[in-house]
């Protein structure tokens, strides 16, 4: 969402570069974002002045039914508006009441007009996810709103004349659902964040001895399974494995996960710095790591598995289509069971004692985030955009 104070929009940084990067492919660009009330958080930067050709169009936060019926009238008349003035539509879906890409889908539909669906994650998974977890007003809303969310998410994609599904996990899972899928990827990385020849030789160097350097880079939610990480970190320690890891992010379940660290007596091991605003600093962390331990339960793409890779950190992790399809070429990851704490540790382990398996799989990583940069895979989306829906 973009943020407000005294006047001044603020939109987060990853954010900003993508929406740069739409206008180098397109004459001019309309990007409809909610605007959050709240206070402004860490990673959101002001709105620079005078954008050349991109205008962005703050829409209400309507997550509540009570709010989305209030503002869904003047919404729906003012993306009808903007829709109007656009040659090329393409709108991002996930949720139920306030996901108003979903009801643009829906108004483009009712129009005769072509339009792509784009979406990065399984949202009704997530919704699922929740069912079991938090307190119990939320896992009351998570049983109410899961079906309705699928039904939603499946409804648009089958009217969509083109499905742009971030990740193998997301285009699996909805390809049987839309007429013409294509896997695409939206990453922030350029090609001067790719390690270097010189950092990637040191990085094999320093590999051989001392303790693992393990990293992960997201939010502490349930969707991330941190109790997971420090669980399969703690069986580490148990069997004298030596390591140093850190967790990069802030979340709900912080509180647990420091809590936990602290009953395994982890401290000393485990560094948990919070949000990372820096993004220099999070890529000097993942080229410092030779595993990246991952533990993500819930279908979907997340970035950091392709900055980890770019960074010539081994993919270590509960399996997915995802992980598997950015590691096929080269053999770089390394993955079990979703839930198998033990076997994850088993896996961690072993990389400990074998260093030249270690240093061998640090090579194949480099290799298999090669093809990934920012300004290719936004060509990429934008060249099917304009040959599907002209």
């Amino acid at each position: 969402p973009l943020f407000q104070r005294d006047g001044q929009l603020y939109i987060e940084r990853q954010a900003l570069n993508g929406v740069r990067l739409w206008a180098d492919n397109f004459d001019f660009v309309t990007i409809m974002m909610p605007l959050d009330p709240g206070e402004v958080p860490v990673g959101w930067v002001p709105l620079p002045s005078g954008l050349d050709r991109i205008a962005l169009e703050p829409l209400p936060m309507a997550y509540r039914p009570d709010q989305f019926l209030r503002h869904l009238g003047a919404t729906r008349a003012r993306i009808r508006e903007l829709m109007a003035a656009s040659r090329y539509l393409s709108f991002a879906i996930g949720g139920l009441f306030g996901d108003w890409g979903a009801v643009s889908c829906l108004e483009a539909h009712r129009q005769g007009r072509k339009f792509a669906v784009w979406t990065d994650r399984v949202e009704s998974e997530v919704v699922r996810s929740g069912m079991t977890h938090g307190i119990w007003r939320h896992r009351l809303l998570s049983r109410l709103y899961y079906r309705p969310t699928a039904w939603l998410e499946r409804h648009v994609i089958r009217k969509a004349t083109l499905g742009l599904f971030h990740g193998h996990e997301t285009f699996e899972t909805y390809r049987p659902f839309s007429g013409n899928p294509h896997l695409v990827h939206d990453i922030h990385i350029s090609t001067k964040d790719h390690i270097s020849q010189v950092a990637l030789g040191k990085k094999l160097q320093q590999a051989q001895s001392g303790p693992l350097k393990i990293c992960y880079v997201g939010r502490m939610d349930d969707m991330k399974g941190p109790l997971d990480w420090v669980e399969a970190l703690g069986k580490l320690a148990a069997q004298k494995v030596m390591f140093s890891a850190i967790w990069l992010g802030d979340g709900d379940l912080r509180a647990e996960v420091l809590a936990r660290i602290a009953e395994l007596g982890l401290s000393d091991l485990i560094s948990t710095p919070g949000f990372a605003d820096d993004r220099a600093a999070v890529l000097d962390h993942l080229r410092e790591a030779q595993v990246f331990m991952f533990c993500h339960k819930t279908p979907e793409s997340p970035r950091c598995l392709i900055e980890a890779l770019i960074s010539g950190a081994v993919l270590v992790g509960y399996d997915g289509a995802f992980a598997r399809d950015l590691t096929a070429k080269h053999g770089s990851g390394v993955f079990v069971p979703i839930g198998d704490v033990d076997g994850l540790a088993e896996q961690v382990g072993e990389l400990a004692t074998d260093r030249a398996r270690l240093a061998d799989l640090i090579g194949r990583a480099v290799l298999d985030g090669q093809p990934f940069d920012d300004v290719s895979v936004f060509r990429h989306r934008s060249a099917l955009i304009k040959e599907h829906l002209s």
